[in-house]
């Protein structure tokens, strides 16, 4: 796996400040920042954007939907599971990143930035469920705390989820009552501002939080209640258009362009970049987009094989027949390389377009939880519309993002395809959890992995470099262990291919 360096400015003795970035506001690494709020949550969000493309990218691998190609050594880590504690360490990252929104919380009152305590608490929020999806039981409670807690204790992964609730609870209290001021919208890199869309933003992280645990026995009135909850607040969940992404406005030069385009795409002078070879889209994600008769969303999510033409930006150099739409078999170690196959789509990468927003939750994802809780829980829930209504909006709502048109989302939605027409599916759960699948590929890779491990579907091939089960879960770092050796020790042997968590029941 690649690693991805974030540079950390250091918080006194406790690794607890901002990152070293273009958008960076401290300059001492050995005293205490003093920096106003409203710069450190612009940075914050924006160092989230750049630190979610290394655990995407590893979902977009273990859900099925990317693999690699030919023209780079096999990756074992990665497609044949053969990795421990030194790889994949993406702890580190996101609790400093956790730092500086709790360090937003802090201080937003001394500083008269109330404003701002509510999207960070939904950030919190956003990225310890990440982290109990990668890891279990963490450190929650006694978290953030710097020289206070420098060994932190870990909380059951079941009552991390239950604080998460009660974070976004507050959060949005905290949205509702204090607007932004029209000077420190810009802050805001995610909505400019809108609190009505920040509130959405919490609720739909809510039905993701519940519905994450729909498949454990005995949690269905606990669920029901909270997703009524979220109902009755009354401001609704991410809708038409309103996809979460953080854009602070990146710019034409190496190392402040929209990270996902400057990994897999373009430096700033045009050259293809020598990782934009890498990723490839896998035969069976190609088989079933051709199988239900969606090659609409084929030719957005890929390039034709051979890739972009450089000299018409958003165009396959090869004819856009699907014939010349090739993937590669999970895990295939050679016979497939780059020049052969087909390349990440037009939908996120498009030369000359490294401004665009780093997507962290689709419109299209809401819905389709609207839909998963509406089907499941029936009459219980008092979500306004059918579950049938929110599965084309899902699917509506990923056309959109990928560049495809209504016209298109309607013959999808209407030809009699199994798991794409509705009322031509049998399995109506599985028909929502196929295409969220479809819907997540090429943007959130890591959720695409989380809901492939809690619904099992589709039924996805596992590598064929692998002599193992396929991972469930992370372990927990070498850097961790090192620092905290008691706490991560109690959690007792971590086997990544049989120590599942708590919301995953099989």
């Amino acid at each position: 796996m690649r690693k991805y360096i974030i540079a950390i400015l250091v918080l006194a003795a406790a690794a607890t400040g901002c990152k070293k970035d273009w958008l960076d506001i401290n300059t001492n690494p050995n005293s205490l920042p003093t920096a106003s709020p409203n710069y450190v949550f612009t940075n914050a969000a924006t160092t989230s954007a750049r630190v979610l493309i290394a655990p995407n990218e590893l979902g977009s691998y273990w859900s099925g939907q990317w693999t690699q190609s030919n023209s780079y050594i096999l990756s074992s880590s990665i497609f044949s599971y053969t990795f421990t504690n030194t790889d994949f360490n993406y702890w580190d990252n996101l609790y400093n990143n956790l730092q500086d929104y709790e360090y937003v919380v802090t201080n937003a009152d001394a500083n008269n930035q109330a404003f701002l305590k509510g999207p960070a608490r939904v950030m919190k929020a956003y990225i310890f469920q990440m982290l109990v999806d990668m890891y279990g039981n963490i450190p929650y409670t006694d978290a953030l705390r710097g020289v206070k807690s420098l060994a932190p204790k870990f909380d059951n992964q079941e009552d991390v989820y239950e604080n998460l609730l009660a974070l976004l609870d507050t959060a949005i209290m905290n949205l509702k009552a204090n607007s932004f001021p029209g000077s420190f919208k810009s802050s805001d890199v995610v909505f400019a501002g809108n609190t009505t869309k920040w509130v959405k933003f919490a609720n739909s992280l809510k039905m993701r939080i519940l519905i994450r645990q729909s498949r454990i026995p005995g949690r269905d009135n606990d669920i029901i209640t909270e997703i009524n909850k979220a109902v009755a607040e009354g401001t609704g969940f991410l809708g038409a258009g309103e996809d979460m992404g953080v854009n602070p406005g990146w710019q034409p030069s190496d190392g402040k362009m929209n990270p996902f385009y400057e990994t897999w795409g373009y430096n700033a002078a045009g050259a293809v970049k020598s990782l934009g070879r890498y990723p490839r889209l896998t035969k069976y994600l190609f088989d079933e987009l051709k199988a239900d008769n969606d090659t609409f969303r084929l030719k957005r999510i890929a390039y034709a094989k051979g890739g972009e033409n450089t000299n018409n930006p958003g165009v396959s150099a090869q004819p856009e027949l699907v014939s010349n739409y090739v993937g590669v078999p999970f895990g295939a170690g050679s016979g497939y390389t780059a020049q052969a196959t087909s390349y990440v789509g037009p939908s996120v990468l498009v030369k000359g377009q490294y401004n665009k927003p780093v997507i962290l939750m689709t419109a299209a994802e809401s819905q389709f939880l609207l839909a998963e809780a509406k089907e499941r829980y029936g009459a219980s829930v008092t979500i306004p519309s059918s579950s049938q209504q929110y599965y084309e909006q899902g699917v509506r709502e990923s056309f959109r993002l990928l560049g495809a048109t209504s016209a298109q989302a309607t013959a999808l939605l209407t030809g009699g395809a199994t798991e794409a027409d509705w009322a031509a599916s049998p399995n109506k759960l599985q028909a929502i959890w196929k295409q969220k699948w479809y819907a997540l590929v090429n943007f959130t890779g890591f959720e695409a992995w989380t809901e492939y491990r809690r619904t099992n579907y589709p039924v996805t091939p596992p590598s064929i470099s692998a002599s193992t089960p396929p991972p469930v879960r992370l372990y927990y770092p070498s850097t961790e262990k090192g620092s905290n050796d008691a706490n991560v020790s109690a959690q007792g042997a971590i086997n990544v291919t049989t120590s599942r968590l708590f919301w995953d029941v099989d």
